[in-house]
């Protein structure tokens, strides 16, 4: 029995005998923190970009769409013909307009 007890005495004493430093436990230290900063990105990083895409998207609002001038200079010099062309024109806006509001309900 004092065999057992000796060596389980002599293993802690091993033990405390060799204690870090104040350089070793702050490079531990160090180490931890980077991981938890690499969760922390990686966890809400993909979520903060979405909403900065989004913020900037609604920034430019759905004005910044290019017109179709194309159907206004194919029209005839008539006043009926160019109120047709702006009112198609008109239309394709809306539609576009339509689609993208409905694109960005299924994302969110």
């Amino acid at each position: 029995m004092d065999f057992k007890k000796h060596v389980l005495v002599n293993r802690m004493v091993l033990f405390y005998h060799f204690p870090m430093n104040w350089q070793q436990i702050w490079g531990v230290l160090k180490w931890v923190l980077a991981a938890l900063i690499a969760g922390f990105v990686g966890q809400f990083g993909k979520s903060l970009a979405l909403f900065l895409i989004r913020r900037r998207r609604n920034r430019k609002g759905l004005e910044a769409c290019p017109i179709p001038t194309g159907a206004t200079s194919k029209a005839s010099s008539s006043d009926a013909g160019v109120e047709q062309a702006t009112l198609e024109a008109q239309a394709k806006i809306e539609k576009k307009k339509m689609k993208a509001e409905v694109k960005r309900l299924k994302k969110s």
